[in-house]
């Protein structure tokens, strides 16, 4: 039980002068650029209806897509205690798949 209140004390205290020296080390000394409110590159003061380019759309639509990759294949390891040889074929269909996606982008330009 002592233990447990002996770490608890070490964990406020070290918690306290964490939060104590970043409220007092920076340096806050704003300016025009950041004060100014940041719309992804785009002039806050322009037009809200600029063109928008679909490359935008499709890089986002692959970080997705190779962001599921590591969902999907995350359980791997676990799941080949179970039935190793059927797991590893899945997992090298979901990799042969989304390496031809890859490939298919990337001879189709979408990478540039």
């Amino acid at each position: 039980m002592n233990l447990i209140l002996l770490m608890l004390m070490i964990t406020i205290m070290l918690s306290t002068l964490l939060v104590t020296i970043g409220f007092w080390l920076p340096i806050n000394t704003p300016d025009q650029e950041k004060t100014s409110p940041y719309e992804c590159g785009f002039d806050p003061l322009g037009s809200a209806r600029l063109p928008f380019s679909v490359r935008f759309f499709l890089v986002a639509i692959l970080f997705l897509l190779f962001d599921l990759e590591i969902a999907l294949l995350l359980p791997t390891p676990w799941a080949t205690q179970e039935n190793p040889t059927g797991m590893i074929i899945w997992s090298f269909t979901i990799l042969l798949l989304l390496t031809a996606g890859l490939m298919y982008e990337w001879a189709q330009g979408g990478l540039e």
